[in-house]
């Protein structure tokens, strides 16, 4: 019944915010007119250049959404033109999302960060070397990242996360917890089943009912392959210089690191909810973007799944990018002014940089310096 809710709620969201953003197929605040302008030919020339099927991109601060367009085809074959609510694979930017269902649990008091795993997964089997939470969100545990053998190219559905361990479960650990740095997808699958068990529910339906809704992600949802999915974009690679459809992949092993589909449109919008506190507190927030130490006391620049740096000037920037096959996402944002940007591609392979992303931000920036 709560499942069965869970989605009545997700369809009644997408009907009656989804059509006055499909209504408003591109956004461009006249404010910032000559900023969009300028913006548009960099995207555009980056599509030709790169040979993207599409691009999908959206700029906006605190206050608002200033800038919201979709370029080229969501489907090449058929000529469909992409929408700024085109599902893309955003890749390694599902742990972003992620991060935020960890700060909910953590705020409501129901996830001890430096708890052992085992508390809310017990049977996974404990290591030479306690495993806490933190660690697996700030990639300090020890958990392996993907390797060579492992049964990824094979599209098998896993029923459950807990199922998906099975990949890695039985793996000793690359090194002590916290005393090194290593990315690794597979600690954001153990962080899944931590999430059910603070939870008391599945992944995918914690992040629908406390995290998509609540955030007002109206077209956000997890990449499921045999499900039809409005909006979901088709998804191509490089063959050399030639485009090809991806082949078939199954994310199902890997929700929380890199399954799930979303816009840049909800990806700023998420930002912005972020730096409003309108869900997480500051508190919340603080956890979320301060970097991560070592035990020798090295930062690793690294948060609660959020990469934090400084610009040469000082300025703290905050960022992370996806590719997976098929799919290409970048974030970054000005934690102090509120301007924020994400762009998404529905082809594997690179999309842009930080500097890249900064170019753009900046006509931004000062344009609104200059009024």
């Amino acid at each position: 019944m709560k499942q069965n809710l869970t989605i009545i709620l997700s369809l009644f969201t997408q009907l009656v915010f989804g059509q006055s953003k499909q209504a408003n197929d591109i956004i461009r605040d006249k404010s910032f007119s000559a900023a969009i302008k300028e913006a548009e030919k960099y995207i555009d020339s980056l599509r030709e250049k790169q040979d993207l099927p599409g691009i999908s991109v959206c700029v906006g601060n605190k206050e608002k959404i200033l800038w919201a367009e979709a370029f080229g085809y969501a489907d090449v074959e058929n000529k469909t033109k992409l929408s700024i609510n085109s599902k893309f694979r955003i890749g390694s930017v599902s742990k972003l999302l992620t991060s935020l269902a960890v700060g909910r649990l953590y705020q409501e008091g129901k996830l001890e960060l430096d708890a052992p795993v085992q508390r809310y997964v017990p049977d996974f089997p404990v290591k030479q070397y306690t495993v806490t939470s933190r660690q697996l969100a700030a990639h300090l545990s020890g958990i392996r990242h993907y390797r060579k053998g492992d049964p990824l190219d094979m599209p098998k559905n896993y029923k459950n996360v807990t199922e998906g361990l099975s990949i890695f479960k039985n793996d000793t650990l690359l090194f002590k917890p916290g005393t090194k740095s290593e990315y690794s997808t597979y600690g954001y699958s153990l962080l899944s089943a931590v999430i059910e068990g603070a939870a008391h529910m599945s992944f995918l339906s914690y992040m629908q009912d406390s995290i998509f809704i609540p955030f007002g992600m109206t077209h956000t949802a997890a990449d499921i392959n045999d499900s039809i999915i409005a909006y979901r974009v088709r998804f191509y690679d490089h063959d050399g210089k030639k485009l090809v459809n991806s082949a078939l992949v199954n994310n199902s092993y890997k929700w929380a690191g890199g399954g799930f589909l979303s816009t840049p449109y909800d990806l700023v919008h998420m930002i912005r909810g972020l730096l409003n506190h309108k869900v997480l507190n500051e508190k919340t927030l603080e956890l979320l973007f301060t970097p991560q130490s070592l035990e020798n006391g090295t930062s690793t620049n690294v948060g609660i799944a959020w990469r934090i740096n400084k610009t040469k000037s000082g300025v703290t920037y905050i960022h992370h990018g996806g590719a997976i096959q098929g799919g290409r996402t970048f974030v970054l944002f000005y934690p102090e002014s509120g301007y924020i940007f994400a762009v998404t591609a529905n082809v594997g392979g690179a999309l842009l940089n930080v500097d890249e992303a900064m170019a753009v931000l900046r006509l931004f920036i000062n344009s609104n310096t200059e009024r």
